[in-house]
């Protein structure tokens, strides 16, 4: 029992269902100040569990493409040996199961987004539809699995409905998903080549698809600031983490090492974070009705902190780690 309650949380992927659980408060405190929803716990488990059941399948359906591209990292229990694939297949079960019983105290909307996730990871990652080979529609149907319904769970919690701002929200976060995730194909891109999966990396090339994140960045981060009807000051903020984002997708394009790519993926991936919790803060100090002036100096001051540990991270790249090194 030990085991199976270890391996399901060592498939949730912490550090990556915290993405989701984001996008999902984000929601949340669109449409509300009263963020200790009782049904927020649910909210975030039934998220969480889903996230465990996506993991495990697409774990044993891209096996011989991990073994190649990821043979030492230790989040692949299947590839390290730790676990078979009966026992992913169970703890897959398992989490599907939770998810769905999660989902129950949310009502109807909240068990309809929750079973919607569950067959979007299954059509990602399982034939016949099998998404993450379709180059075209896997970047999107992860951008709708990531972001679009957690933010669609957080609102339902909340009560709320969707208006012309939470479109804009929405398609901001979206696009700027989307522009993140279409560069994780240079770090699979052995694998990918040797197992034949299509991937627009190997369709238009490195060059091509850096421009085509940058070009997402940046209309994804001015959609994102448009929807949050921000005074400048505040979107100037908001714009430095976009800017810190462009500057480093342009060294990305600029390298030819594999490490030093994984390095400026990285160190934008912290000025994406940065952006994601700024916003959060916005939203929650908008919900509580503060004034602009606090609202610049908490913003600021989150901006100032994620700016700080980018910039050293930008300027010495040799400090940072990796998470996976192949």
């Amino acid at each position: 029992m030990i085991e199976q309650i270890s391996l399901f949380v060592r498939m949730m992927r912490l550090k990556v269902v915290v993405t989701l659980w984001t996008f999902l408060l984000i929601g949340l405190a669109r449409h509300t100040a009263h963020l200790t929803s009782p049904r927020l716990g649910a909210a975030l488990l039934a998220l969480g569990a889903g996230y465990a059941a996506a993991t495990t399948a697409n774990d044993i359906a891209d096996v011989g493409i991990d073994r190649v591209n990821r043979p030492r990292d230790s989040g692949r229990p299947l590839v390290t040996g730790d676990a078979s694939i009966a026992e992913l297949w169970r703890t897959n079960a398992i989490a599907a199961g939770i998810a769905a019983a999660a989902a129950i105290p949310l009502g109807s909307a909240g068990v309809t987004i929750i079973g919607t996730s569950l067959l979007v990871s299954y059509a990602y990652s399982v034939g016949p539809v099998r998404l993450s080979h379709r180059w075209t529609l896997a970047p999107i149907a992860l951008a709708i699995a990531y972001v679009a319904l957690p933010y669609a769970l957080g609102t339902t919690i909340a009560g709320g409905g969707w208006s012309r701002g939470d479109v804009r929200l929405v398609g901001g976060l979206f696009i700027l998903f989307c522009a993140r995730i279409i560069l994780k194909d240079l770090r699979d891109r052995l694998g990918d080549m040797r197992f034949g999966k299509p991937t627009l990396l190997l369709r238009i090339g490195k060059r091509a698809t850096c421009v085509a994140s940058m070009t997402g960045a940046a209309v994804g981060t001015t959609v994102l600031i448009a929807g949050l009807q921000v005074p400048a000051t505040v979107a100037v903020l908001l714009g430095v983490c976009g800017l810190g984002i462009e500057w480093m997708l342009l060294r990305l394009a600029r390298t030819d090492d594999e490490q030093a790519e994984q390095v400026a993926i990285g160190i934008a991936a912290r000025a994406g974070n940065g952006l994601l919790l700024a916003t959060l803060a916005l939203l929650i100090l908008q919900a509580q009705d503060a004034n602009e002036r606090t609202i610049i100096a908490i913003v600021g001051c989150l901006v100032a902190i994620f700016a700080a540990s980018f910039l050293d991270a930008a300027i010495h790249p040799g400090r940072v780690r990796i998470g996976y090194k192949a």
